[in-house]
């Protein structure tokens, strides 16, 4: 975007002002002779030239008009930058001023090209971008071609335009933008000028230096641009530490002065006649309410429900509302429109009630700003009953009785009143009822170790409700499904879902958000248990602000906006239940980080069931604080209760290809995988026949998991799925099968390590060694920081297929230089015991792989195949014990447990592990067939 265009975009958005119509076509003019006339500066392009030759912003307050002049010469430097600024377009809005074009020129070299003396001219459009955002602002749009324009030009522009607001009552208001450091300018300047006893106030809100000067009958205030780089802020900084790049002026005496102009705007004296059709509205509600606080709901209701909203700039309506009758007649209305309608209706019903205005995003900074109009950009109604304030807000959304003392996150406003009135502070507190309310039932009744079926449902209200609806309204059902799919993916990773629904309810202003899908499970080992966290509230609670900066010392923390969500969770368990157990700390009622928490735990008939709600306030935490609210939610962290599974749970191995006795999960979650299949609901991102696959490997169902990964290649081949066939294949016995697949994931990623050490493995068990060896060598030859990765691979391929001595001399030498290393440590007790080599120092290696294992149990499972060796079946079956405690799923353990345990004569016991071994691992006989093992 060009420095014009954006320069003047921002001075749109920034000025809440206006003036008498003046003209819609833009003049053509010499500029003021006010105006100092910027230099250009060297247009050669260098190295080190910046693209933005001259940001000049100049303005002066001449009695009740605000004069803007810009000047901006910029260097085509790219392609992108020609596409940018071949076409220029100035808005302005003509109820207010006029647009006057004093200079457009190329300059090329020593030529300079006048294209106003050329006869070119802007062309007026009336451009209503914002429409989408149900807003008309008024604008007029010169725009022009700027014919001949090349890479390596500079085009400059230089115009003014004029402000006069006649809702200022003669008051003039300016922001002007001022760039800082890194942004580099070739000549940068920020001036303004206001006439002797205007009483304009003026505030750098940006880190920086400047001085008013007198030079005749003006006051004039100059910066150099870009400004110093200004200081990092925290972004959980309150928004009064921010540094916001503007330079504001006003001739507004004080917030009252403020208030006193706009009050008169929002007058509501005879607004609504007797017998009109507004009339008989505000009649009605009395009619069918007494009290005072139920009829404010219901004309709040009213002007939310009946009246959509539209945002008016023009013809004055910058700040001028339009009359409740109009509003009601048209339907329509924006924030002044509906306040004045609201305050109209109310005032008619003998409620006290009063207008404020506000920032909908620098409440915080308000009270810092300079008095002006400017320093707001929403209007609302304060409504007093009972001595209670009532924000009502008539551009809200599902407002209900519940919700009518509920705070907005304004936290500053401005009454407007005839008398004048000065800033009011508007308390934070929770919202008396959640946005979002959440019901998830999860059946686990198999085992804790597959994927969970679940339902979820979600109410939401207020303005989230809205959308939802509109969205129901406005989209065809793929996209319905895809923010139903979204929104609940959220709070279930990694889920396929199906069955997704919206039901809408605008009379009680709710939707309700409706879902069927599977979810990976979420148990952890945790030593030598299986647990599972389920509280959602304090892992939801985001706070970690950063003071160690000096700088930041002293700036408190602003937490998040009023919001409230409430969690309902019920877990059907396996084995109904019995042996689970909670720990940590069931139910709790506290407040954190700014945040009200409640929560209450139930583990009662094999259901665990887990109500919560979390609130954020909006509190600041002060910076004394910080640390305490730290500590705190770090306790609570650490306290929050998980459901601990019992040593003897049922376990995917368990189970023969489908649910037990009184069990659901697995058929339901079929079934659930089945309807997303159909729909091919998830296709474009996790497809369900990758996760049905998944749960046919982990039930042992392998044919089933191949003919899903088949059908999924035909979706999407992408290495994860090429990965998951080969092992499927691999232990199916289809090692040429698995070779392929694992050789088309390298094809698509050659540095893949995984996908690599797969394939090396693959050609060691089919008898091609050398092939395997050659793969690893020409990524250890690259170099890199997985050298060493490949290298150790290489040793364990060549211990497992090849020649075990080489492969015990590589470690020796990736030893010298990590002599402390467990993994190689436990490679060489490995090597050693499976291949029968140095035996006589195998041991005393396996116990040092041990005393340096960090994972617990792969250096004791070494160990125990070397006892094993020794004939010392007690110590091996000790050491076996152990690492199933730790890793019951380890199918290598469970085989060699089974070995020891024919050793010791304990068949039946045996038996049961050898199950197990091959069913988590159907190849493994083959494996151990190699270390001359067998049961």
């Amino acid at each position: 975007m060009s420095i014009a265009r954006r320069g003047l975009s921002v001075l749109v958005a920034a000025l809440w002002s206006s003036s008498a119509l003046a003209g819609e076509v833009p003049l053509y003019q010499p500029a003021p002779d006010w105006v100092t006339l910027a230099a250009l500066p060297d247009t050669k392009a260098g190295a080190s030239s910046p693209p933005i030759l001259i940001f000049d912003s100049q303005q002066r307050i001449a009695k009740d008009t605000l004069w803007t002049y810009r000047d901006s010469a910029t260097r085509v430097s790219t392609t992108e930058m020609l596409n940018q600024l071949a076409t220029l377009t100035l808005p302005w809005m003509p109820d207010k001023g006029d647009l006057i074009i004093h200079e457009l020129a190329i300059i090329r070299g020593s030529e300079r090209v006048d294209l106003l003396a050329q006869g070119k001219t802007f062309t007026v459009l009336r451009r209503e971008q914002n429409l989408e955002q149900r807003e008309l602002t008024g604008l007029l749009t010169a725009t022009m071609a700027v014919e001949g324009l090349r890479v390596g030009d500079v085009l400059r522009l230089r115009y003014t335009s004029t402000v006069k607001d006649a809702a200022l009552d003669g008051r003039v208001q300016s922001s002007l933008l001022v760039p800082s450091s890194p942004l580099r300018l070739g000549f940068g300047r920020a001036r303004i000028q206001w006439e002797e006893g205007s009483a304009a106030a003026w505030k750098l809100l940006a880190t920086g230096d400047a001085k008013p000067e007198k030079k005749g009958q003006f006051t004039e205030l100059n910066l150099t641009l870009p400004l110093a780089k200004q200081p990092d802020m925290p972004g959980d900084a309150p928004a009064r530490y921010q540094n916001l790049p503007l330079l504001e002026v006003s001739t507004f005496a004080n917030w009252a002065d403020v208030s006193r102009v706009m009050a008169p705007l929002y007058q509501t004296k005879d607004l609504i006649a007797e017998g009109s059709p507004l009339a008989a509205e505000a009649d009605a509600i009395m009619k069918a309410r007494s009290k005072p606080i139920e009829r404010a709901q219901l004309a709040l209701q009213l002007v939310q429900d009946k009246i959509r909203y539209l945002a008016l700039g023009m013809n004055g309506g910058n700040y001028v509302p339009q009359k409740p009758t109009q509003t009601w007649d048209s339907r329509y209305g924006d924030c002044k429109a509906k306040t004045l309608l609201l305050l109209s209706l109310l005032h008619r019903m003998g409620i006290e009630a009063e207008p404020v205005v506000a920032h909908t995003e620098l409440g915080d900074l308000v009270k810092t700003r300079l008095p002006a109009a400017g320093a707001f950009n929403h209007v609302i109604v304060r409504a007093v009953i009972d001595g209670e304030s009532l924000w009502l807000d008539g551009t809200g959304l599902g407002s209900r009785l519940e919700d009518i003392h509920d705070t907005p996150p304004f936290r500053t406003v401005l009454p407007l009143r005839m008398e004048g009135a000065d800033l009011m502070p508007v308390p934070m507190h929770a919202n008396a009822r959640p946005a979002i309310d959440l019901t998830i039932e999860s059946d686990q009744t198999a085992s804790l170790d597959l994927p969970s079926p679940f339902t979820a449902t979600a109410l939401v209200r207020g303005q989230l409700s809205s959308v939802v609806t509109m969205a129901q309204a406005q989209l065809d059902k793929e996209r319905q499904d895809d923010i139903v799919r979204r929104f609940f993916g959220r709070f279930l990773r990694g889920a396929t879902f199906s069955d997704l629904e919206i039901v809408s309810d605008p009379q009680g202003a709710t939707a309700t958000l409706k879902a069927k899908g599977v979810q990976p499970p979420g148990w952890r080992i945790d030593g030598k248990k299986i647990k599972l966290g389920f509280s959602r509230t304090i892992e939801g609670i985001a706070f970690a602000p950063q003071r160690t900066r000096a700088a930041w010392a002293q700036i408190p923390v602003a937490t998040a906006n009023p919001l409230g969500t409430q969690y309902h969770l019920r877990i059907r368990l396996p084995d109904g239940g019995k042996g689970y157990a909670l720990e940590g700390e069931p139910d709790s009622n506290l407040t954190v980080a700014g945040n009200i928490v409640s929560r209450k735990t139930r583990l009662e008939g094999g259901v665990l069931s887990v109500d919560e709600r979390q609130d954020s306030t909006g509190a600041e935490i002060p910076v004394d604080q910080i640390p305490v609210e730290r500590n705190r939610l770090s306790v609570e962290a650490a306290k929050a209760p998980r459901i601990v599974a019992p040593a003897n749970a049922t376990r995917q191995w368990d189970l023969t290809k489908g649910d037990p006795k009184g069990a659901t999960q697995v058929a339901t979650a079929e079934t659930i995988y089945a309807k997303a299949i159909a729909d091919n609901v998830d296709e474009k991102r996790a497809p369900p026949l990758l996760q049905r696959a998944g749960l046919f490997v982990a039930l042992g169902n392998r044919e089933a998991a191949l003919k899903d990964l088949d059908q999924a290649m035909g979706i999407e081949a992408d290495l994860g799925t090429y990965l998951r066939r080969a092992s499927v294949k691999r232990d199916l016995g289809d090692l040429a099968g698995a070779q392929a697949d694992v050789d088309a994931a390298r094809d698509l990623n050659p540095s893949d390590f995984g996908a690599t050490v797969l394939a090396a493995n693959i050609r060691g068990e089919r008898g091609d060694v050398d092939g395997a060896l050659a793969l690893l060598d020409e990524r250890i030859d690259l170099g890199g920081e997985t050298k060493a990765e490949y290298q150790e691979s290489k040793a364990n391929v060549m211990g497992e297929y090849g020649d075990a001595t080489g492969a015990l001399a590589l470690v020796e030498e990736l030893l010298a230089d990590k002599p402390q290393d467990g993994g190689l440590l436990n490679a060489r007790c490995w090597i050693k015991g499976t291949r029968s080599v140095g035996i006589d120092t195998a041991l005393a290696d396996c116990v040092t792989a041990v005393e340096r294992d960090k994972s617990g149990f792969a250096a004791l499972d070494s160990r125990a195949l070397m006892y094993f060796r020794l004939g010392r079946y007690q110590d091996a079956l000790t050491d076996l014990n152990a690492v199933l405690e730790l890793a019951p799923g380890l199918a290598e353990s469970r085989y060699m447990r089974a070995v020891v345990l024919t050793a010791l004569n304990r068949k039946s016991e045996a038996q049961a592990d050898l199950a197990i071994a091959r069913r988590i691992r159907p190849r493994i006989d083959v494996a151990y067939a190699r270390y001359g093992i067998k049961p």
